[in-house]
């Protein structure tokens, strides 16, 4: 008989495990890192441009953009893709999908076929997009939560800038193999990511939902060091399966619509998150980095090497919330972020409107200055909050929602950059500073703070009415109740314990404003 406490050692358990798929989910943003930056060097290139006849700014900003509606569309399908065959699933179809359209770019044969490619690689985004956070909230511990979505984050700048940086020494081929090549990479991170995700584990919380009890213990044995009989390991399977049944026995539907009638504050929190950091202006600089340091002064190779030395920074810039994002918290990093980036867009567009000699220079500093925050902020975060805060029922739809968002909001910025680029000019970067503006707004009066709280708990953050009443009535029949998360702090055998008392909500949601005296004067009992 093997003893079901001794970890086999065939196989990875706990952080080595937790990490090894923290690093191969990273490939999935990787990817679609990698294709947001791809399409900035080669477009400025001058065997692309006379292999596409000179292509217009409309034409081409559909050629990097129209890979959005493809994301956009199965983003909004990956909510329920990902119920029916689970995270792993949605995964590998993901990979597959994307690396067909990186073929089809690769061998285009005109502008056309170059639209159909990017479109199925936006399919294939799309569902990498949205299933991969909601996987790696799933697996991961509350008080490492942030810092793993954080490393994840990473990984989809690293993509971004080895996409820069391949298209940099591309550029020195003689041929069209200048830009074949830069997109022919995409089959090959494709067909690794579909590789790896036949052997990554479940994510035990789809397994639970789905009645696998026995395979969502494994996998969060496995999680904890292997061992079946873990007491946190049991804990957190009895947490989560009770989370489960509760859902169940109170009738919550898992439509769409069952979704927006209850959860609707939540659903358009995700929303709004995924929007602004785009409306923030980061593709203005991932899609067309090369065209803005042309409009500052830096031309042809020169303009793609300033995008790659720009695409170090902001892979630094990725690696503090590591450490900051389960530390600060998320709203801290948002607001700090939101305040630099709009200074750096405004100066930005003040060096472009005077136009003098050192303008070009001026420009590189004020546009790696807005990256790196934009980095260490609205890089990372809009992909870690909206599962977050997301019960498990409605997780992959109210994603889902999130996601085709951003693809949305995506497809808006990087189709109307090139236009508005000839059109307004120099006034293009202070009004995406406008939006970080209100972004600021936006988080300090209606961003509740999630930093270690278990997923199952999230109710208590945003302060539903049956979370509330059952405390209440808890609270009333029995004065020394320890479960009670917002009475006692958080168990500590979910790894997150509450040390200081009362876990209260936060005070820059906008409806504490008008809470009743009767909250009031609760909160102050507490």
């Amino acid at each position: 008989m093997v003893n079901p406490g001794v970890p086999p050692k065939s196989r990875l358990v706990g952080q080595p495990l937790l990490y090894a798929i923290s690093v191969f989910a990273s490939l999935g943003v990787f990817l679609f890192g990698y294709d947001q930056g791809v399409m900035s060097g080669i477009i400025t290139g001058p065997h692309f441009r006379k292999y596409f006849n000179n292509p217009d700014a409309i034409q081409i900003g559909t050629m990097v953009a129209v890979l959005e509606v493809g994301a956009f569309i199965t983003s909004v399908a990956a909510g329920r893709l990902g119920d029916i065959i689970g995270r792993k699933g949605t995964l590998f179809a993901g990979a597959i999908v994307f690396t067909v359209g990186g073929a089809i770019q690769t061998f285009t044969t005109g502008f056309w076929v170059m639209i159909v490619g990017r479109v199925v690689s936006g399919f294939g985004v799309g569902l990498l997009s949205t299933i991969v956070p909601i996987y790696q909230s799933e697996i991961s511990p509350p008080d490492h939560r942030g810092a793993l979505a954080c490393m994840e984050f990473t990984g989809n700048i690293v993509g971004y800038s080895s996409s820069v940086w391949l298209d940099y020494f591309c550029s020195y081929l003689d041929s069209d193999l200048s830009w074949r090549i830069p997109l022919f990479m995409q089959c090959v991170i494709g067909a690794l990511l579909a590789a790896g995700s036949l052997v990554m584990p479940e994510s035990p919380r789809w397994l639970l939902d789905t009645d696998q009890d026995e395979e969502g213990m494994r996998v969060i044995a496995d999680l904890h060091g292997g061992d079946l009989e873990d007491h946190k390991a049991v804990a957190e399977f009895r947490e989560i399966k009770d989370k489960v049944l509760e859902d169940r026995a109170s009738g919550e539907g898992r439509t769409y619509l069952a979704m927006w009638r209850k959860y609707k504050r939540r659903v358009l929190l995700a929303m709004s998150s995924q929007a602004f950091a785009q409306l923030n202006g980061i593709n203005v600089i991932s899609y067309y980095a090369p065209r803005v340091f042309e409009e500052a002064g830096w031309i042809g190779r020169d303009a793609i090497l300033m995008t790659g030395i720009n695409s170090l920074v902001y892979v630094l810039s990725t690696l503090p919330p590591w450490y900051l994002v389960d530390r600060w918290g998320r709203r801290a990093i948002l607001l700090s972020g939101a305040v630099i980036m709009a200074i750096a867009l405004g100066a930005t567009g003040w060096w472009m409107y005077i136009d003098v000699p050192y303008t070009a220079n001026a420009v590189v500093i004020c546009v790696v200055i807005y990256n790196a925050a934009f980095g260490y902020s609205w890089g990372p975060l809009p992909w870690l909050y909206p599962p977050e805060i997301m019960p498990l029922t409605i997780r992959a739809k109210g994603v889902s929602l999130s996601t085709s968002t951003n693809w949305a909001f995506n497809f808006l910025v990087g189709e109307s950059t090139p236009y508005l680029q000839e059109l307004i000019e120099w006034r293009l970067y202070p009004m995406h500073g406008f939006f970080c503006v209100c972004s600021f707004v936006l988080v300090y009066f209606l961003y509740p703070e999630t930093k270690g709280v278990p997923l199952e708990e999230m109710d208590a953050v945003f302060g539903e009415d049956e979370y509330e009443e059952r405390m209440d009535n808890e609270s009333d029949e029995d004065e020394d109740e320890t479960t009670s998360l917002l009475g006692r702090g958080l168990p500590t055998n979910n790894g997150a314990v509450n040390e200081t008392g009362p876990r209260r909500r936060s005070r820059g949601w906008l409806g504490s404003m008008f809470k009743s005296n009767d909250e009031g004067s609760h909160e102050a009992t507490n």
